[in-house]
């Protein structure tokens, strides 16, 4: 079975590649980097708020919508989930231990 991230991400990479009107995905790369980088910024918000005062539901829901716009974040600037994954290997030490 595919990861989730995985298959969004090869959907996300499809809109950007061949735009379906009507489609939210495509309207955020017609607004570009900028427009795009906002929308990370209002859901990381959201995500704190959602932290400090609200259920786990709501907490698993702004959580997913942090997730789909870095997504479509990492999508506009070139970037992958392997790009990402590889960081975060290398942000490892041979001993295992974090490096942060």
């Amino acid at each position: 079975m595919q990861d989730m991230l995985d298959v969004l991400e090869a959907i996300i990479a499809d809109r950007r590649r061949h735009p379906v009107a009507g489609s939210y995905t495509c309207e955020l790369f017609a607004g570009g980097r900028t427009k795009i980088a906002q929308k990370v910024g209002e859901e990381a918000v959201e995500v704190v708020i959602a932290a400090l005062s609200q259920g786990r539901d709501d907490q698993l829901n702004e959580l997913a919508d942090l997730f789909y716009h870095t997504l479509v974040l990492m999508g506009e600037l070139d970037l992958s989930l392997d790009d990402l994954r590889q960081r975060l290997r290398e942000r490892h030490q041979p001993s295992g231990e974090s490096q942060h």
